[in-house]
């Protein structure tokens, strides 16, 4: 048979591809004038240029700001004060997976939009931004609105949103609150005002206390609220939590029945925890074996480890749900403990050891390989030697971590601990890490400010949140740096090997990832995530000069700071970012946020949380510059 030139394949795959984004940008700019047109009270309005024959990026459909890279994603939707009466039709936007997955900003403020907020913005699982102040919306808030984890700013005052709210305390980057003016009812969700940057409830219904923690805001965030209660507003709430009786009366306390029926409940509890404890103490008294995994030694310098585990893979299992699979030698030296489920797309212990592996790189704690599976799944484990962590704390530690759930953290697949070395398994990454994206040779690579500005933004809040879930367990990442934040398929930034480093007071006092991290006698467990808030300040200062941390016995702190005492502040960036005309005032913004985290003093550094809201403040200003020049 005769075989086809290749030159013939490849035309015909470039055709094909090029049919199919000629077909998702024409599904793209078919929902996005459907959404016009509901907003419009059903009628096209022709004076935006949103039409069939344009693109709504190249031809700057008005209110519409893709990325700034490619001219392709549309990132921002800006429809304020445009005479807009119609609904809001979230399905047009967030059911469709690219415009879902770029949307960003949905700005709809000061119109005459009426109807409720339908339940599919919870689709839009990236907005950052939802500005629907000053319009007629009406009907209950949907719960799903809990569900925007990335949402920082949310205004839904002056209009007629009535009922509870959804538990948007949940939301853990919630920084802007604005709710005032509407019809609302209920208890105010645990709020931690110390968080947020503008808060406002004020007339509406709401009942019961206002959050503990009020921080800047006074009373006037609260006023107008007839049922609120606590001393910011100088109303007592000791008897809001009376119970009423079917007479009118307060009841002073539970009935006997209730007594009884809890007191049945504890018991249970207690019942079915010494159970538990009894498994784990049995369970623990096996004796562990060594286990030769592997027999390539570890070395001495950390290199790139392109590790990670895809955020999207997800059980319908619940994280707390922990299942061993052990080989069928049945050693508990040999039990691999699979996290996301009980087997993994078929992966079983005795799958690792047969499977053929590809040293990646090794480090003064391990090794990390690239495993081939027979069914065709990559995984990259990491090999850890001689960490002085019993298997059940190293269990407990995984699990905790596992459970935080962050999108941009990448948790691992699975498990193996054996006194010796403990093994944890990801689903490998193509995309490499944001060190080898940053400092690559490779060609016609552009990373541009706004690109780095998200970039800084995302781990931050990551990070931070991290910080929050993981504070009390004193588990920190311990060993943050440019070449452990990977990047996704989406090109998403993705902090990997979370919690992976217990540091003690030798890692402290020495040089670790070619920088100094802290004195000796700052190595404690609160400070190891002062650690994290340095090794951040390092991928800071890596984004805003393009230079490596060690690059010819160069250290990267002590130049930035030589340059800006001599006041040449400009000559620090990255001369690819001063070539694009990207703004000096917010780029020397972004380097003072560096600046104050490598500080050499651990307790002068701020905290992950208080970065994030720096990072952001720059990053609306950024933001609110391409509306003026898109």
């Amino acid at each position: 048979m005769k075989q086809i030139p290749i030159w013939v394949l490849f035309i015909s795959f470039c055709l094909l591809l090029h049919a199919t984004n000629s077909e998702v940008e024409e599904v793209v700019k078919r929902s996005l004038i459907n959404f016009l047109a509901k907003l419009n009270g059903g009628q096209p309005n022709p004076s935006f240029g949103w039409t069939n024959d344009t693109d709504p990026c190249k031809d700057n459909w008005k209110g519409v700001i893709c990325d700034r890279q490619t001219k392709t994603f549309v990132r921002r939707i800006y429809l304020s004060q445009t005479n807009l009466s119609g609904v809001f039709d979230a399905a047009s936007l967030c059911n469709v997976p690219p415009l879902a997955k770029s949307l960003i900003h949905i700005k709809l403020d000061q119109n005459s939009i009426v109807g409720e907020l339908p339940a599919e913005i919870s689709n839009c699982r990236n907005l950052v931004y939802l500005l629907l102040g000053r319009n007629r919306f009406h009907g209950n808030l949907p719960d799903a609105l809990a569900k925007l984890r990335a949402l920082q700013r949310l205004d839904i005052s002056d209009n007629e949103f009535s009922g509870n709210l959804p538990n948007l305390s949940q939301i853990p980057f919630l920084t802007t609150f604005l709710a005032q003016y509407n019809e609302l009812t209920g208890e105010l969700p645990s709020f931690d005002l110390s968080n947020f940057v503008r808060f406002n409830v004020s007339f509406n219904d709401f009942i019961g206390p206002i959050p503990v923690v009020t921080g800047q805001f006074t009373e006037s965030s609260f006023m107008d609220n007839p049922g609120l209660c606590g001393p910011l507003l100088k109303r007592d709430c000791y008897n809001q939590d009376d119970s009423t009786s079917e007479d009118g009366k307060k009841s002073k306390g539970v009935s006997k029945d209730e007594i009884l029926m809890y007191s049945g409940y504890g018991l249970l509890g207690l019942v079915f925890i010494s159970i538990i404890i009894y498994k784990l103490v049995k369970r623990n008294k096996i004796e562990e074996k060594d286990d030769s995994v592997n027999k390539v030694a570890s070395a001495d310098d950390d290199i790139e480890k392109p590790t990670a585990v895809s955020s999207d893979h997800k059980s319908a299992m619940s994280r707390s749900d922990l299942s061993v699979n052990s080989s069928e030698s049945a050693m508990a030296s040999t039990s691999l403990v699979i996290l996301t489920s009980p087997v993994v797309n078929g992966l079983r212990f005795d799958d690792l050891l047969r499977a053929p592996a590809e040293l990646l790189g090794r480090g003064k704690h391990g090794s990390l390989y690239k495993v081939i599976c027979e069914n065709g799944m990559f995984l990259a484990v990491k090999r850890i030697r001689n960490w002085a962590i019993s298997s059940s704390e190293f269990k407990q530690r995984m699990q905790k971590i596992y459970q935080a759930n962050h999108p941009n953290i990448l948790p691992a697949l699975a498990f193996y601990s054996s006194r010796q070395e403990k093994l944890l398994v990801y689903e490998y990454q193509q995309n490499g890490s944001l060190s080898r994206f940053l400092h690559g040779t490779q060609t016609g690579q552009t990373f541009d400010w706004m690109s780095r500005l998200s970039v800084a933004a995302t781990i931050a809040e990551a990070l931070a949140f991290m910080h929050q879930e993981l504070q009390p367990d004193g588990i920190a990442h311990g060993n943050l740096k440019s070449s452990n934040i990977l990047l996704n398929k989406n090109m998403e930034p993705c902090i990997s090997e979370y919690g992976l480093m217990v540091v003690d007071d030798q890692d402290y006092s020495s040089p670790v990832n070619g920088y100094k991290i802290m004195p000796k006698p700052e190595a404690t467990a609160h400070n190891a995530f002062k650690l994290d808030v340095y090794g951040f300040g390092m991928i800071l200062l890596e984004l805003l000069t393009g230079k490596l941390v060690q690059n010819n016995g160069t250290d990267l702190t002590k130049w930035v700071h030589a340059v800006v005492r001599e006041e040449w502040t400009v000559e620090v960036f990255d001369k690819a970012l001063i070539s694009e005309g990207a703004s000096e005032e917010r780029m020397v913004n972004l380097l003072q946020v560096a600046i104050k985290c490598v500080n050499h003093t651990a307790e002068v550094r701020p905290t992950m949380n208080q970065i994030a809201v720096m990072i952001n403040t720059i990053k609306e200003e950024e933001e609110r510059s391409l509306v003026y020049d898109p």
